[in-house]
């Protein structure tokens, strides 16, 4: 399978990349703003360009059986103008890519913000408990929590329309991102680790264990990540669906039943699991 991986070098795309560069099933092609021309992913080829450019995005698009669209602007606290162009025109230039190319399969990633005001009602109370006090799916009511979040509800939305509208995509997979880390804080410790290593807190600090706890609810972890990944593109069910990005955690609030039942995601980790940092 020919796969296009857009915003191949962030935390997520780098994921799949660790975790499925070298499977024989798959032949991937990165396209992302920069080229990482030494360090970790310096040997891999890059398209390098905007999504905002659709003439770039229909070229790499060419030739591809399947595209995982991560590129985009990542921040919650951006403004209107931060999102329109890579996360709005982004979209819609990977939905008209995939058409125009007639790609089977595209995978968007969209980010528990689409959902962040669950969150932000439910603060901090949320993340102390053994079990969340609620799940949530796919069909409860979006409840963005920042233009970042409208913008990705916007490309859940694009997705639906794309697939229930023309021929390509026949379909079209959302992931709602929780907490995907860079390989050193890829762990429940690790948003509460990278604070203190920055200086923002101690470790001594409520601060630390509140970040511990949010993580041990909304950590996915690379390697579930890029199964999940995997198990989007191996489905050939047609149509749209919305799957929670998030491990197996016992004290998250997003339901992974959908992701279970219809594309057989397995997640390996459980924030629980663990009672401290990696030595």
């Amino acid at each position: 399978m020919n796969v296009l991986l857009t915003g191949a070098y962030g935390r997520c795309g780098t994921a799949i990349i660790d975790h499925l560069h070298d499977a024989p099933s798959y032949e991937f092609t990165y396209f992302d703003r920069n080229d990482p021309d030494d360090g970790e992913y310096g040997e891999y080829d890059t398209v390098v360009a905007d999504v905002a450019d659709a003439q770039e995005l229909r070229s790499a698009a060419a030739g591809q059986d399947a595209m995982i669209h991560l590129a985009g602007f990542p921040f919650a606290d951006g403004s209107w103008q931060d999102v329109h162009q890579p996360n709005i025109i982004g979209t819609l230039n990977a939905l008209e890519a995939a058409r125009e190319a007639e790609l089977e399969t595209v995978v968007f990633a969209s980010s528990n913000h689409v959902m962040g005001m669950y969150e932000a009602d439910n603060a901090p109370e949320l993340y102390f408990g053994s079990d969340a006090p609620f799940r949530l799916s796919d069909d409860d009511p979006i409840r963005p929590d920042s233009y970042y979040g409208v913008s990705k509800s916007f490309g859940e939305a694009l997705c639906r329309y794309y697939v229930e509208n023309y021929e390509y995509p026949k379909r079209a997979h959302a992931i709602r991102i929780c907490s995907v880390r860079m390989p050193e804080y890829d762990h429940p410790f690790g948003d509460a680790e990278n604070g203190a290593d920055s200086g923002e807190f101690d470790r001594d600090s409520e601060e630390y264990e509140q970040q511990v706890a949010r993580m041990k609810g909304m950590w996915q972890s690379r390697r579930d990540f890029a199964h999940m990944i995997e198990c989007c593109l191996q489905t050939d069910e047609p149509g749209f669906e919305i799957f929670s990005g998030v491990s197996d955690n016992d004290r998250r609030w997003y339901s992974i039943e959908n992701a279970q039942e219809t594309i057989d995601y397995d997640p390996q980790d459980n924030g629980e699991e663990w009672d401290a940092p990696p030595e």
